[in-house]
């Protein structure tokens, strides 16, 4: 997979905050978006979903998960979080490498309080 962006590379080295052997925590802004100190967790084999991850790397990945909360909230002590994942194209899954959003959340935001739930609350998504 030479051109997915989270599939292992010196490039992703560049954005690597934490690693052991089954998964990578990474901050890019080039996938970030606008919420500040957000990153993805990532396994190193390349899979499309969570639903392909191997039990060890399900394992691995909400290990490395506590250990990015706890460097989160000593870094940015933020107000709260977003995790989650995005799994298809309807599902909104841009990049087909599966990797777990970890979204540090704060009160200034404009969009503070919208969580994941909006599309659930939403009337403009029924259908």
């Amino acid at each position: 997979m030479e051109c997915c962006p989270f599939c292992p590379s010196a490039d992703l080295d560049a954005h690597v905050v934490f690693r052991d052997d089954l998964v990578l925590f990474v901050q890019d802004e080039r996938y970030q978006g606008a919420l500040k100190h957000s990153g993805v967790i990532v396994p190193v084999r390349h899979v499309e979903t969570v639903f392909d991850l191997s039990e060890s790397e399900i394992v691995a990945t909400f290990r490395v998960l506590a250990v990015v909360k706890r460097w989160m909230d000593e870094r940015f002590a933020p107000d709260g979080y977003n995790v989650g994942w995005n799994c298809g194209t309807t599902g909104g899954q841009e990049i087909f490498h599966a990797h777990l959003h970890v979204l540090p959340r704060f009160r200034q935001e404009p969009l503070a309080g919208t969580g994941i739930r909006a599309l659930l609350k939403s009337d403009a998504n029924a259908w």
